[in-house]
């Protein structure tokens, strides 16, 4: 199965060549932070000639890590392409992030793939990041093969990983090649497929002799009734203890990676480049080819199916997967061709605006470089910049083709902040940088809060959210701190007043005078609601609207902390007049002296927004989650199971109180969980809470 092939790094770089889809392998990075993806890259892209030195995380020297950002993280936090060439195929690395608050990143690595390697450490082992990669990989519906890193490193144990994955995927798991080791020291690898061991140097495989190994024959019988289950053929071979010729083996292997009922298992060191050569002909030989994953279904333009296979010479049809912005070069969309062949100076349809986008140039991306292009087959990826209209999640078709396909699902950004400009006047820079950025992570959500006339920003995470304030001083020019939100309260009153509002002044010719009693109460409406019962004309009707205008303005600002008033019914009941001095302005005005008065002498109370949680948590942490909410005032309402084997705690929780439960719940749930808080209505805050918000707000009012 493994064969070895000359080693480009030793010519140098070169330049790609176009590949059909049969030859393209869309292969997405994928696991927990820390596992060595961008490393295993690193050393993918310098083993196979695309680089002339070998770069590394902690020098931030790497062609995947480019941002300044994970060059001082020493840590992804956005997807970047490495092509390279092997054994007569292409293979579009896609190297996402494994920090849960750049998750955006693996959800565009994957919805670009074709296949999830995931990347786990021989220490680690099988991680949350890893666990939701698979998730995601299966929600898909692209192949899954797994490649235990560092496996050369002190407590390193390869047969522990084995067995957590065994554990957790059942029999679909597949070890490929084995690490054998003596007195504790990794000594070679030993292929199962062609029954061979080799040692590395500098990456190049050396065969040696093969060691005795108690388990090997059990691996290799695992791989043959894997193999056996691919075809009725192959099965009668099976059970009449025929060997597989090695075509045979490869076929078999192959087709269940396609269908999703092998996961492949192999084993490496990306630091030392030990059995990489090893996975790259496995890549080659198991991972789906282009051709047989890149074909989808989309939509016409009322809304039917629409098959697409890949087929250079059919409709073209391409997915934006990535976005990059530049203040100054502009943007660089990252796309996969699905059907057809985009061609540069061509012109194609945003299926999402109707708009026609003019196609420049196209470039391959390696890393940060771009590397010209005059097309991108069907199953390839590419790269094209200054299109005016298009983001990520857009689909680009030929002209008079109307197919749109499937876009990217993101997680919803789950901790937010007030962003506050540190430069007076830099406001307005604020909101041009993060709509930029917003267009490059789609996971960023900002706006105006109009009631507490706030900039709220959300994000992932505190990472997520310290990267954007650092994007926006290194790309925008402008300094800016977060505080936490002000939370949107309300009044209310609790008991029912009868109150005069008088109006009088008197300043040389015609004065002002208006005269009303009101009647204040409690009532189940949204804001304030106005009604009248005078008898007699003691106020004319043409001033009710007047009064009316009157009451809804004050009821924007209540008597206790100024937030607006709701579940109040006023009646205006009674008043006087006067033919001269009266007027609507007299009138409103007296009705804000009555609202004023009324609301005092009502029993006013501060109200305070509550929502409904859910929280998806793994079934061993919901009594503790029912217990946080419970400490944040909370009351339970029940849980109910949940896909991916997670419960849903369902929750009615103060607002106020959920401020930090996002970096809670990920350190509670080691980063399996995730929630949603949507708010539900208002409730009358504890006398204690209403003081706290009582006396910061005249703190405030102060300032």
């Amino acid at each position: 199965m493994y064969k070895l092939c000359k080693y480009a790094h030793r010519k140098g770089v070169f330049t790609l060549k176009t590949y059909t889809a049969k030859d393209i392998r869309n292969i997405a990075l994928v696991g927990h932070a820390g596992s060595g993806k961008t490393s295993l890259a690193e050393a993918t892209y310098f083993l196979t000639g695309q680089s002339d030195r070998l770069g590394k995380v902690a020098d931030g020297t790497t062609v995947c890590d480019f941002d300044p950002e994970e060059i001082k993280r020493q840590a992804s936090v956005s997807t970047a392409i490495l092509p390279i060439e092997w054994g007569g195929i292409k293979i579009n690395m896609l190297d996402t992030p494994g920090l849960f608050d750049f998750a955006g990143g693996m959800r565009e690595g994957i919805r670009a793939a074709g296949s999830a390697l995931i990347v786990l450490s021989g220490k680690s082992g099988l991680t949350v990041g890893a666990e939701k990669a698979y998730r995601a990989a299966t929600k898909k519906g692209i192949a899954k093969i797994f490649f235990v890193n560092k496996i050369d490193e002190e407590n390193a144990d390869f047969f522990k990983v084995y067995q957590q994955l065994l554990d957790t995927y059942g029999k679909k798991i597949c070890p490929m090649v084995l690490p054998h080791y003596e007195d504790g020291k990794l000594k070679c690898f030993v292929d199962l497929i062609d029954e061979k061991a080799y040692i590395y140097n500098n990456g190049i495989p050396l065969e040696t002799e093969m060691p005795q190994m108690d388990r090997a024959e059990e691996f290799r019988v695992k791989i043959r009734e894997a193999v056996a289950e691919s075809s009725e053929e192959l099965m009668e071979k099976y059970f009449a203890d025929e060997p597989f010729t090695h075509e045979e083996l490869v076929e078999g292997l192959s087709s269940g990676v396609r269908r999703g009922e092998i996961a492949p298992v192999f084993c490496g060191s990306a630091v030392t480049m030990a059995g990489l050569t090893t996975l790259f002909d496995g890549l080659r030989d198991l991972a789906p080819w282009a051709e047989t994953v890149a074909g989808e279904t989309g939509k016409d333009e009322n809304g039917n199916d629409i098959e697409l296979k890949v087929d250079s010479n059919g409709p073209t049809v391409a997915i934006v997967f990535k976005t990059i912005v530049d203040p100054f070069v502009g943007k660089l969309l990252y796309f996969k061709v699905i059907s057809g062949k985009v061609t540069a100076d061509s012109t194609m349809v945003n299926t999402r605006t109707g708009s026609n986008e003019k196609i420049g140039k196209l470039y391959y991306i390696k890393g940060k470089k771009q590397e010209e292009t005059p097309s991108i087959t069907a199953g390839d990826i590419g790269g094209v910049a200054k299109l005016a209209s298009t983001k990520t999640g857009d689909t680009l078709c030929s002209v008079g083709t109307n197919i749109t396909l499937n876009g990217i699902q993101f997680d919803e950004p789950c901790l937010s902040v007030a962003v506050l400009a540190k430069k007076k006047g830099d406001e307005e820079k604020i909101a041009q940088g993060l709509d930029r950025l917003m267009e490059e992570d789609p996971t960023i959500h900002f706006a105006i809060n109009n009631e507490t006339h706030e900039s709220i920003l959300s994000g992932l995470g505190e990472q997520h959210l310290d990267v954007i304030a650092s994007k926006l001083k290194s790309k925008f020019g402008v300094d800016v701190e977060y505080a936490t939100p002000r939370v949107a309260y309300r009044e209310t009153i609790r008991k029912k007043v009868k109150v005069q509002g008088r109006h009088k002044k008197q300043s040389g010719g015609h004065g002002q005078f208006g005269d009303v009693w009101i009647e204040f109460e409690p009532w189940d409406c949204e804001g304030l609601i106005f009604e009248e019962t005078v008898f007699g004309g003691s106020v004319p009707k043409n001033y009710f609207p007047a009064v009316e205008k009157g009451l809804q303005d004050s009821s924007k600002h209540g008597v206790l902390a100024g937030f607006p008033v709701v579940g109040v019914k006023a009646t205006l009941v009674d008043g006087s007049y006067h033919p001269v001095d009266s007027s609507e302005m007299a009138f409103k005005t007296a009705a804000s002296i009555a609202y004023k008065e009324g609301m005092s002498q009502a029993s006013p109370a501060i109200l305070e927004p509550f929502g409904v949680l859910k929280a998806y948590v793994p079934a061993d942490n919901t009594g503790d989650v029912m217990g946080d909410a419970t400490k944040r005032r909370g009351r339970v309402l029940g849980m109910n199971p949940a896909e991916d084997d997670l419960t849903c705690v369902e929750a009615e929780v103060p607002m106020a109180e959920m401020g930090d439960y996002a970096v809670m719940l990920r350190s509670l749930t080691q980063g399996r969980g995730y929630f949603t808080l949507d708010f539900d209505h208002y409730e009358q805050a504890p006398e204690a809470i209403a003081q706290k918000v009582i006396s910061e707000y005249k703190v405030e009012d102060t300032e």
